[in-house]
């Protein structure tokens, strides 16, 4: 369907300008459209479900934050991973990678956004405040205006934009189409969730009012929105990791949507995303209460105040499944020979596996089968 239409300007290449959006003519989308939103429908309602049965969901929601931060970052080139970044929050910081700080910025702004949802409608006005968190205090925040619309042209590939390979709207008709987006947010329409949620990710993706960040803010929003509507209790659906594992097939499709008009391609591959990782988090959900049933059995059968202390570690290593030494010394105040001790004690049970090879100092560990449920990265 015609979405817009690509408008030669005075420097010499076209850029594309939206329509009227949504469009006059009504979106239609077919019977296998509609068999992919039951399927993706069933599977968050199952999540939603499944989740609020954790022992303690927000330590769930914590660790796929973290994912997603790390799996957004990744599609726009970021080299550091989930567990570089699980590491600079233990301030493990020899050999992490430069970008790491891209990870843990999408995370705050995460947490921003999701709080500010609570006093405030998604909005321009609350993706500028993201955007702002997204960037500043970055490598990447010289140059880029964090927190405000671009007032310039900005470009997707290529040197310029006579060599790109799309050009966003120019700074006016940018504005114009982002008032339409925002309305269409808030519009009572026809168009259920799951749908409108991909058609408000893909419009942003196309109107890109940012100098840079538009892709990170864009799968943001679709956490945020999902939420804003009450699909979800809790932000616990992050679609990331399916576009990553198609990232080629992912910018084909908002390529054809701005190009073509094909609106119905991009859709369906977002229901099939939404249906996958909403899938993969309830088996991922089952898991770890199975593993948490099967390693408090292993800590109790230790026996005496070492138990105790074991238990307490257990419950930390759900929020930060990197440690060392001194992180478990803080969480049990335990002495250090203490502290040692009970880390072999974990080590014996299986629960943590030693990182490096390091046979005193500096050694750090991870509660391997916890985080192998989220990243195949570990040691």
């Amino acid at each position: 369907m015609k979405l817009g239409d690509f408008i030669q300007q005075p420097k010499g290449f076209k850029a594309f300008v939206p329509g009227k959006f949504p469009p006059v003519e009504p979106f239609e989308f077919s019977k296998l459209t509609e068999q992919l939103h039951a399927k993706a429908s069933l599977l968050v309602g199952k999540l939603d479900g499944v989740t609020q049965l954790l022992p303690d969901v927000d330590l769930f929601i914590f660790m796929y934050a973290r994912k997603e931060a790390a799996l957004s970052s990744e599609i726009e080139g970021t080299k550091a991973t989930m567990s570089d970044a699980i590491r600079a929050e233990v301030e493990m910081t020899s050999d992490l990678p430069k970008d790491v700080d891209r990870i843990l910025h999408y995370i705050k702004a995460m947490n921003q956004g999701l709080h500010r949802l609570e006093s405030l409608s998604l909005s321009n006005r609350l993706i500028r405040e993201v955007h702002k968190t997204l960037f500043e205090g970055t490598g990447d925040a010289p140059g880029k205006t964090p927190g405000e619309f671009r007032t310039t042209q900005n470009w997707i590939g290529g040197a310029s934009p006579a060599t790109a390979r799309f050009v966003p709207p120019p700074a006016p008709e940018m504005r114009r189409s982002l008032s339409d987006w925002e309305r269409f947010l808030h519009e009572k329409d026809n168009i259920t969730p799951l749908i409108k949620t991909a058609l408000m990710h893909v419009q942003f993706e196309t109107i890109h009012p940012f100098l840079d960040g538009n892709g990170r803010v864009g799968r943001l929003l679709i956490t945020f929105y999902l939420c804003h509507q009450g699909i979800l209790e809790r932000p616990v659906l992050y679609i990331s990791e399916f576009f990553k594992k198609h990232r080629e097939v992912y910018f084909d499709l908002l390529e054809g949507y701005h190009n073509k008009g094909e609106v119905e391609p991009w859709v369906n591959f977002f229901l099939e995303g939404v249906a996958h990782v909403a899938e993969g988090a309830v088996a991922t959900a089952k898991k770890i209460n199975t593993l948490r049933e099967e390693d408090m059995a292993k800590i109790q059968a230790i026996g005496g105040l070492r138990a105790k202390s074991g238990m307490i570690v257990l419950r930390k290593l759900y929020e930060l499944p990197i440690v060392n030494v001194r992180k478990v010394e803080e969480w049990t105040n335990l002495s250090r020979p203490a502290a040692n001790g009970l880390v072999a004690a974990l080590m014996k049970e299986g629960i943590l596996v030693q990182r490096n090879q390091r046979t005193k100092y500096g050694r750090d560990f991870e509660y391997k089968k916890y985080l192998k449920l989220f990243t195949d990265e570990t040691k």
